[in-house]
């Protein structure tokens, strides 16, 4: 028996690496001799670089940059397969990176962002995928484009910086000093939002009260927001409420189209061909995914939906060991799962779960490989 763990990691207590050792425990306690192989997954959010360097042998590429209210900032992106390159953007520019009483989008810039696209391509790495999902900024991402020699100008001909602020200030475009080696480059844009650049499904109307604006900043952020619309159709001939995904990250999404090129893809997806998903299914009896919880939103874009249809699509099982189950979790069994167990074994505080994780994680990998031993038997 040949089997396939590729779960995802269980926040605030399990990585994807320790679900992939406890399951591998598990059954070969149930199962004896059997063949055990794991890849850690992501979504293309958080844990993204992490996910795919330990898939991939890769390497950590450490970065000094300006975090999102130009504070000097310790960074990191990761390398492997000789030229390519795969950035967090939240590592750079991430909300989580700006003290609550800061918060506030007028003020937050993605120009770290842009920085370690600069690195990576200075180091000669020319297939760069881009996770751009946590943002703390809503500046249509000018700041990464200026970090890679965009200039935005004001109606007096002066350099904007590339803030949230300056959207509204933005009369002109120069794109003359883009680093040239951006068009030898293959870039993918990590984005499972369809949300355009302006209006009620916006970056700024969707996105903008979770990074701190209040109603008059949204207010004055939007208007700024048409106007940069307005600027790039009519210098680039491209309306970015008419690409899907332009309002991701604040705007990142637009920036990283019209001036970089770039190709926007599912995170799933773009990890589980990074990480060779397909080729690792190769004689696999059964794969195991998981998440730490399971309900209706499993099925967009998440770990759970990509395996389990990659699986499905091959003809091979698939089973989900969650921390919980929510509203709907059943439905991923429409997306190749074929049933879903539970780590917890007894109603229980979440404080109590997120410290017996690996304890539960375990017991419940013991009792779901003993039903698909005892389905072996029947058979």
């Amino acid at each position: 028996m040949k089997l396939l763990f590729a779960s995802d990691s269980f926040k605030g207590s399990l990585t994807s690496e320790k679900t992939v050792e406890l399951l591998s425990k598990a059954a070969r306690e149930v199962f004896g001799e059997c063949e055990c192989s794991g890849v850690p997954v992501a979504d293309g959010g958080e844990g993204t670089v992490e996910a795919v360097i330990a898939a991939e042998q890769g390497e950590y590429v450490k970065v000094k940059v300006h975090g999102p209210l130009m504070e000097e900032a310790e960074s990191f992106y990761g390398v492997f397969d000789g030229d390519k390159a795969v950035i967090e953007m939240a590592a750079a520019s991430g909300l989580p990176m700006v003290p609550e009483e800061l918060r506030n989008p007028l003020n937050t810039t993605t120009y770290g962002t842009g920085e370690l696209i600069l690195d990576a391509l200075k180091k000669g790495y020319r297939d760069i995928s881009i996770a751009i999902g946590g943002s703390a900024t809503n500046d249509g991402g000018m700041g990464c484009a200026r970090a890679l020699g965009v200039k935005f100008l004001d109606s007096e001909g002066c350099e904007l910086e590339g803030f949230g602020r300056d959207l509204a200030k933005v009369s002109a475009i120069d794109i003359s000093g883009l680093d040239e080696r951006i068009k030898e480059s293959k870039i993918t844009v990590m984005c499972d939002v369809t949300n355009p650049l302006c209006g009620k499904d916006g970056a700024t109307w969707t996105f903008g009260k979770q990074k701190g604006a209040t109603p008059e900043i949204l207010e004055e952020l939007e208007a700024g927001m048409c106007n940069y619309r307005d600027v790039i159709k009519e210098s680039f001939g491209i309306d970015c409420d008419e690409i899907p995904g332009a309002g991701a990250a604040g705007g990142l999404g637009a920036a990283l189209k019209v001036f970089f090129g770039g190709e926007m893809k599912s995170g799933i997806e773009t990890v589980l061909d990074l990480i060779r998903f397909d080729e690792r299914l190769k004689g696999v009896d059964l794969v195991v995914s998981g998440e730490g919880r399971t309900d209706w939103q499993s099925c967009f874009g998440k770990v759970m939906q990509g395996v389990g249809m990659h699986a499905k699509a091959k003809g091979i099982p698939v089973l989900g060991l969650s921390g919980s189950l929510g509203k709907n979790a059943m439905d991923i069994c429409d997306c190749g799962v074929s049933s879903l167990m539970t780590t917890v074994n007894a109603p229980m505080p979440l404080s109590e779960a997120l410290e017996r994780a690996e304890e539960l994680y375990y017991e419940g990998a013991l009792r779901m490989f003993r039903f698909v031993r005892a389905g072996m038997e029947m058979r």
